[in-house]
């Protein structure tokens, strides 16, 4: 029994935990994949670009989608260490993601991009660690490049943190230089975890993902204690209870071990097959040491804040047979997405369905592709909104979802929706493009902190719905893709609201009403029945694309029919022969018009989203 806990104990003080924070498309994984390489966790031949982008979406795309977690050796002075890596996102949806990351580890290092400098995420990522009081390592990336500028960057670093100018490292994740040097500060400075071998097991979930032969898979950080796959695991929260399956770490594939030692982070396979028996920032202790020890003298550790989704927007199947499949596959999402949330709800127009709750508008997209690439599930995707909370005359209040909640005009006395306090940082050269995009939406200006003389920030009160629609893609557009935001729910405040409906061949498509500003109503209209005839495709028959506030149209367009030259086959003969074919063929498509049904594709409920 000594001698296994003078090897816990020897495991632990050569144990590193850290992640990689950035902005988006600041080098991350690319940094991960250089030091996978040089410690020879992967073979040379089983390397690939993004290994640690497990989905084929976050390759597609270029960005991290989920965290990853990944266990390498290293040896240095002729000791033998392990390297606990967790690859975190850089967008602003999954800034929970990093926040779990960060609980989970000791060090930080913090990747600034050598062109761009510091971002908005750069700087909100710097204040989660800060806030978990790590080992902060300042790294200037792709130095390589020809239009880098270090010394610029290393600058605003020593602004912002008020480090020495000779601890920021200067590396490349492309061709690795200065890799090497960043691993060996690495394991200088980086701090081995705490916690005793020897207490009652704890163990902190900070992620999970489901599989369908081990059950949910929880990724596991040991705080205390030791775990061995011989144990029975307890869930402090939900009071599950479940044998290992197994138990292992990441190379980035799972390797199954015989013990997780104090300190580490691995993975254990409960074979729950419920998220609700599972969930991330719970405590997992073991039943061994409930009976050895006093239950109530095991404390829970304190985990995440629970997070809450700013999005909404339902989900119809296409098919009403598909509503069983459609169950299954979101139940397994919210497995391997801890943010991602629904539940049941129906609809007269569009049948059973589910309300689903979102980071942004970047998870929704991620979320309906992941359906239908993974489960082979189309769906009818509803505009996306924010909770409103609707004051009734009778001062009742109700949070509204969706603008077929909306209760009716008359019986409300005022609607309230969600302000964002939010950070933009440009280059000075790009203020004044900035500054008018702000006032294309409704935010009100509050402050203006300058970097350093060619970079700004700038900080702006904004409703949340006008925000997170597509500000971001017009942002990079005025900006030429430098300019970066970051923004974080404040309160609730009144405003002029109404609900705007759309409807197609006079039918109204419950799915595209939107709640707008009433000021802006007859644009968003506008925009509406434009982008709709960009994206509906043509008929035999004409359809008329309106949109329109109670019973008053206020925007209009018309998608012509297709023309059928039921004439062709004439080759000669009276005028009227020609007339009395082309009379029949208006009176066909009067009648089609009447009864026909415009059919919806999936790709344009998306399509819409975007102005």
């Amino acid at each position: 029994m000594v001698i296994m806990t003078n090897t816990r104990t020897d495991n632990q003080k050569n144990l590193r935990n850290f992640c990689i924070i950035a902005h988006i498309d600041h080098g991350k994984s690319t940094l991960s994949d250089r030091m996978i390489e040089m410690t020879s966790t992967v073979e040379k031949r089983n390397m690939k670009a993004q290994l640690l982008d497990q989905m084929d979406i976050e390759r597609e795309r270029g960005i991290t989608i989920k965290l990853q977690p990944v266990q390498m050796h290293y040896a240095q002075d002729g000791t033998d260490y392990i390297l606990n890596l967790i690859d975190t996102p850089g967008h602003v949806d999954f800034a929970y993601e990093v926040s779990r990351s960060l609980a989970a580890v000791e060090g930080a290092v913090l990747l600034v991009d050598a062109t761009q400098g510091i971002q908005a995420q750069t700087l909100t990522n710097l204040y989660f660690a800060l806030e978990h009081d790590l080992e902060i390592i300042p790294v200037i990336n792709k130095i390589d490049l020809p239009n880098a500028d270090p010394e610029k960057v290393k600058a605003e670093i020593v602004s912002l943190i008020g480090c020495e100018p000779d601890t920021i490292m200067a590396v490349s994740g492309k061709t690795g230089e200065g890799v090497p040097e960043l691993i060996n500060r690495i394991v200088q400075d980086v701090p081995a975890p705490s916690g005793d071998p020897e207490a009652s097991t704890r163990a902190l979930i900070f992620d999970s993902v489901y599989d369908s032969y081990k059950g949910v898979l929880a990724y596991v950080r040991i705080v205390d204690g030791y775990m061995t796959k011989q144990d029975h695991v307890h869930m402090m929260s939900t009071d599950g209870e479940s044998s290992v399956v197994e138990l292992g770490h990441f190379a980035p594939m799972h390797v199954a071990t015989d013990a997780l030692p104090v300190g580490d982070i691995g993975y254990i396979a409960t074979g729950f097959k419920s998220v609700r028996e599972c969930r991330v920032g719970d405590t997992v202790t073991l039943k061994r040491d409930m009976r050895e020890k006093s239950f109530e003298h095991i404390e829970k550790l304190s985990g995440y804040k629970v997070v809450e989704p700013v999005v909404y927007a339902s989900f119809y199947p296409q098919d009403g047979d598909d509503y069983g499949d459609m169950r299954d596959a979101m139940e397994k999402l919210e497995l391997n997405d801890s943010s991602f949330h629904f539940e049941p709800e129906s609809n007269i127009a569009l049948g059973r369905g589910f309300r689903c709750g979102f980071l942004g508008l970047l998870h929704l997209e991620i979320i309906q592709e992941r359906l239908t690439r993974e489960f082979d599930v189309a769906a009818t995707i509803t505009t996306p909104s924010v909770v409103y909370r609707v004051t009734q005359k009778n001062e009742q209040m109700q949070e509204v979802y969706s603008p077929l909640q909306l209760p009716d005009p008359s019986v409300i006395e005022t609607i309230e929706e969600p302000f964002v306090k939010m950070d933009v940082i440009s280059p000075t050269s790009y203020m004044g493009n900035v500054m008018e995009l702000m006032g294309s939406i409704r935010s009100e200006y509050k402050a203006t902190n300058y970097l350093d003389a060619d970079r700004v920030q700038l900080t702006f009160e904004a409703p949340l719905m006008d925000v997170i629609v597509d500000f971001h893609d017009q942002l990079k557009s005025v900006s030429s893709g430098y300019a970066s935001m970051y923004y974080e729910q404040i309160d609730y405040r009144a405003s002029d609201l109404v609900k705007m409906d759309v409807l197609i061949a006079g039918d109204p498509i419950d799915a595209f009403a939107r709640i707008v500003p009433r000021q802006w109503s007859v644009r968003e209209g506008k925009a509406m029945v434009s982008k709709l005839k960009e994206v509906l495709s043509r008929q035999n028959f004409a359809i008329a694309i309106q949109a329109a506030i109670g019973g008053k149209v206020i925007a209009r367009e018309t998608l012509s029919a297709y023309r059928k030259d039921v004439t062709a086959k004439l080759y000669g003969g009276d005028i009227t022969r020609k007339r009395k074919l082309l009379e029949k063929q208006k009176a066909g498509k009067k009648k089609m018009a009447g009864m026909g049904k415009v059919d919806i594709p999936p790709e344009a409920f998306v399509k819409v989203l975007r102005k």
